[in-house]
């Protein structure tokens, strides 16, 4: 049997919301902003996100969740 190779393993592994924290706004912004990490194995996606705790984690949820859906497309089509 082949082993899978690292874009295989990657592949296999869902996106989820690793870390959200709370930072100052960019300059010209109010409001509360936050700065956010999904991973997915080694790769990161690094954001900002303006909007209270409760929106800005509903929104990124939604992202984490579009995101598996998305790859879990992409794996049925092999």
């Amino acid at each position: 049997m082949k082993a899978p190779t690292v874009t295989e393993l990657v592949s296999e592994a869902p996106f989820r919301l690793d870390h959200m924290a709370f930072i100052a706004p960019p300059e010209g912004s109010k409001g509360p902003w936050f700065r956010y990490v999904i991973t997915q194995g080694p790769n990161k996606i690094n954001g900002q996100r303006a909007g209270t705790q409760l929106e800005v984690q509903r929104l990124l949820d939604e992202m984490v969740e579009r995101l598996n859906l998305r790859q879990l497309g992409h794996r049925k089509k092999k």
